[in-house]
């Protein structure tokens, strides 16, 4: 809907006035609900109204929004229903999370509205990954995306906006600066004259508006949106006030006095109805019976979702939505020619097979178009697949991943490849406070497959050599894959593409060009989960995964010529881990030693350790015992990295281990 004069009509008038009031109105029952502790929190918005209304009305059904605490009028505007919506906000079974969250912490796909987390920032790049498919599939719409005026300190702010101008998005960045973070006050936040400001930095168009002028408001939503569909993407720094706390039990004694009476002037409510007064539109009292009308609409909806359910607790439930089922339609087997295949070989040969079955699948990171990546596993990839598929980005480790959630959000299949698996620390947020809690709190299955090279051996020093898999084990909604093998490079590769949830995928740099076997030259896709006996025993079993399977099968041989046998079993995935397998290897040898690159303490085998401990104890001959790394930093030099490495004291725990 476009304003383009103030000059209305009495229709559209009132149209406005009852989408600007509809919101005060839930939110003033809401506070009264707050002092009878019948709901535990709010974000109050009371005041800045016309900014979340404006941009819903001068926005068009396929657009998506991305709100936040404040922006109850998206929902109201967007025609969400009461009942749910209610129910959301009082934290009921019946609620858009079932009250795995709350407030607005939420999506409605169907509504085009894409909730936030709490770390505010995180959803800008998401706005990104989402404009980035519409505009792949050419559709004619926008994401907008909200924060607020402290948000705008935070890397992924930065990360969001650069990105869009450099891949030249349909998107619009909103700031409400409402003059505090919390109790900080702007002068405090930034010393720019101007938020808006920054956006010439970016390269991008920047409005400085009245957040309080429902007119102004949707005469720049308008123009900005006319511009982000020619790939122009715009900056909005909507001026408005918080008239309440930043929630209500924070209070307001930190805020002078004198801006709630400036502000109160301000009232996006008040100035319409001057407006429309002045203008003769409509009275005093026609507009009070309209507030009646409004009340009326929603009160039989929030009594009803206040007599609501609360959740139930159940155990199989909760845990059946942490992540999303196998698929169905699985990629049929397929057999191929075999031939040698090195470790990148395979990943590479893996990938493209995926890209050529598939053409939602996206792959994005540093480097990896025309130069192939550092380590060329996306070589030729652009040529074959454009550049619409295969994507530099910028530095911005969590920009590109907020990205791919936008991505997989709109039904893509998105791809990111960390430069390194040091760099993944950048977009550490991203991965374990949105990618990973997404589904679980409302999303569909999210695709996701992140790559990472990790490991050591390869004199490449303590920030490009880290094994950090052991990071994401405890983090529900993730898969952690880590082949040892050039096969399971192949296969897993092509499974964790295909399966329904985000997986991290870590590929061991020294074994790359290192590490070769003959395969069949086409990917077969297997359930990730299932560990595999990689050389049978019965004197101990050696439990590993990645680097250290081939580690464990050197050492097996060499033992054999002993005359002792010892079991290998490769994890391959370690989350979720196969349990059953590791229970059944430990039942048949008695004696167990976990061998593993990463740091000694908590490292990701220390984990199966308590569950062997816990649940196999009966069936021990012997303690069980770790082989790790030292607990340092992994060095450069070659000979200090090789005194590091747990490959370096592992023939010396076997064999105490055989001889206990």
């Amino acid at each position: 809907m476009a304003i383009t004069d103030k000059k209305i009509s009495a229709e559209t008038a009132l149209y406005i006035y009852k989408n600007l009031m509809l919101p005060r109105r839930i939110e003033e029952r809401m506070l009264m609900l707050l002092r009878q502790n019948k709901i535990s929190k709010w974000f109050s918005g009371i005041g800045q109204e016309a900014v979340g209304v404006g941009v819903s009305l001068s926005s068009e059904p396929d657009d998506y929004i991305l709100p936040m605490h404040r922006n109850l009028g998206v929902f109201t505007a967007r025609n969400v229903p009461f009942y749910p919506l209610f129910c959301q906000l009082f934290g009921k079974a019946d609620g858009f999370t079932q009250g795995r969250d709350r407030s607005f912490h939420f999506g409605i796909p169907e509504h085009k509205i894409i909730g936030m987390i709490s770390h505010l920032a995180a959803m800008m790049p998401v706005a990104d990954g989402l404009a980035l498919a519409m505009k792949m599939r050419d559709e004619n719409a926008v994401a907008f995306s909200f924060c607020g005026d402290g948000a705008t300190s935070e890397g992924d702010f930065h990360e969001a906006l650069n990105l869009a101008a450099v891949w030249k998005l349909p998107v619009v960045f909103i700031i409400e600066n409402n003059g505090y973070g919390l109790s900080t006050p702007t002068s405090e936040q930034f010393a720019c004259e101007h938020l808006s400001d920054r956006a010439k930095g970016y390269g991008m168009h920047g409005f400085n508006i009245d957040g309080n002028n429902i007119f102004e408001v949707m005469n720049t939503v308008g123009k900005a949106r006319e511009l982000a569909l020619k790939g122009e993407p715009v900056l909005i720094e909507a001026n408005t006030f918080r008239m309440r706390g930043h929630e209500e039990a924070s209070g307001t004694h930190y805020v002078p006095d004198v801006l709630f009476e400036n502000w109160a002037e301000k009232d996006p409510i008040h100035r319409f109805e001057l407006y429309m007064e002045s203008e003769g539109l409509f009275t005093q009292g026609e507009l009070e019976k309209v507030t009646k009308e409004i009340d009326e609409s929603f009160k039989e909806d929030l009594n009803k979702a206040l007599a609501a359910p609360d959740p139930e607790f159940d155990e199989e439930r909760e845990l059946g939505r942490v992540y999303a089922p196998q698929p169905y339609d699985t990629p049929p087997h397929k057999d191929g020619v075999t031939y040698e295949h090195r470790f990148v070989d395979a990943i590479q040969a893996s990938l493209r097979q995926a890209f050529e079955e598939d053409s939602k699948f996206v792959i994005m990171g540093q480097d990896i178009a025309e130069y192939g990546g550092v380590f060329k596993i996306t070589e030729g990839f652009l040529e074959q697949f454009g550049h619409q598929r295969v994507r530099n980005t910028p530095i911005i480790e969590s920009g590109a991943l907020g990205a791919a959630l936008g991505l997989a959000l709109a039904d893509f299949k998105p791809v990111v490849e960390m430069q390194f698996a040091d760099f993944i620390s950048c977009g550490f947020n991203q991965i374990v406070n949105n990618i990973a809690k997404t589904h679980y709190r409302w999303s569909p299955p999210l695709n996701i497959t992140i790559r990472a090279p990790h490991g050591g051996g390869v004199g490449a020093g303590p920030f490009h050599s880290q094994s950090v898999e052991g990071w994401f084990m405890q983090i529900p909604g993730l898969k952690v894959v880590v082949p040892g093998t050039v096969e399971d490079a192949m296969n897993l590769m092509y499974s964790s593409l295909h399966d329904p949830n985000p997986v991290l995928f870590f590929e061991h740099k020294k074994l790359y060009r290192s590490l070769k076997a003959h395969i069949p030259d086409t990917a077969n896709y297997e359930p990730l989960g299932k560990a595999k006996v990689r050389n049978e025993g019965s004197d101990a079993t050696i439990i590993t995964y990645g680097m250290g399977v081939q580690w464990a099968l050197s050492v097996a041989e060499s033992y054999n010529k002993k005359g002792i046998s010892l079991e290998v079993l490769d994890l391959r995935t370690l989350l979720p881990l196969d349990k059953e397998a590791i229970r059944e290897s430990v039942q048949k040898t008695g004696k167990v030693l976990l061998l593993q690159e990463p740091s000694l303490t908590l490292g990701p085998l220390s984990e199966i350790s308590a569950i062997i401990s816990e649940e196999c104890f009966e069936w021990l001959d012997a303690p069980v015992m770790r082989c790790a790394s030292l607990d340092m930093p992994i060095p450069h030099d070659k000979g200090l990295e090789g005194g590091y490495m747990a490959h370096s004291k592992l023939d010396k725990l076997i064999s105490k281990l055989i001889e206990y």
